[in-house]
């Protein structure tokens, strides 16, 4: 039997974006930023929301819990090799996040305009496109009427 240190090669074809490869890392991060600033879209207002914005709501844990999650892209930057400088922007990115978020009753409308996980894939996207242009994936968006 194997151990579970790393996943198998059968893993890795079941189950994409589980090695360490500059595209599975991508693919891991985009998917995360998408959970934490665009989950769904406020009906009327057409603005997207994810879990960062709903975990503000809840005092005190909500926050550091959010802060917590987007620590991830910046734990996968730096796993990446990205310099020390852009992960300590994406750090400062989550820290200034957590702040707003932190004040009471109202730090739910600074994180709903601050997405500090969007800022960190932004970062993040601008290294691998040009350490790792094999890793880019297409940007497609429907438009409407179409």
């Amino acid at each position: 039997m194997e151990p579970i240190d790393q996943p198998t090669p059968k893993m890795r074809r079941e189950l994409p974006g589980l090695g360490s490869d500059p595209a599975s890392v991508r693919q891991r991060i985009e998917g995360m930023e998408q959970i934490l600033e665009r989950m769904f879209v406020v009906p009327g207002i057409n603005k997207p929301v994810g879990l960062d914005v709903i975990l503000s709501l809840i005092p005190g844990v909500g926050t550091i819990s959010a802060a917590a999650l987007g620590s991830y892209i910046a734990w996968e930057a730096r796993n990446l090799g990205m310099s020390k400088w852009q992960v300590a922007r994406m750090a400062g990115n989550i820290g200034f996040d957590m702040l707003l978020g932190a004040i009471p009753v109202i730090g739910a409308i600074p994180d709903f305009f601050f997405r500090s996980n969007t800022r960190n894939l932004r970062i993040v996207r601008k290294h691998l496109d040009k350490k790792h242009p094999g890793s880019r994936t297409l940007d497609v968006q429907a438009t409407p009427g179409a």
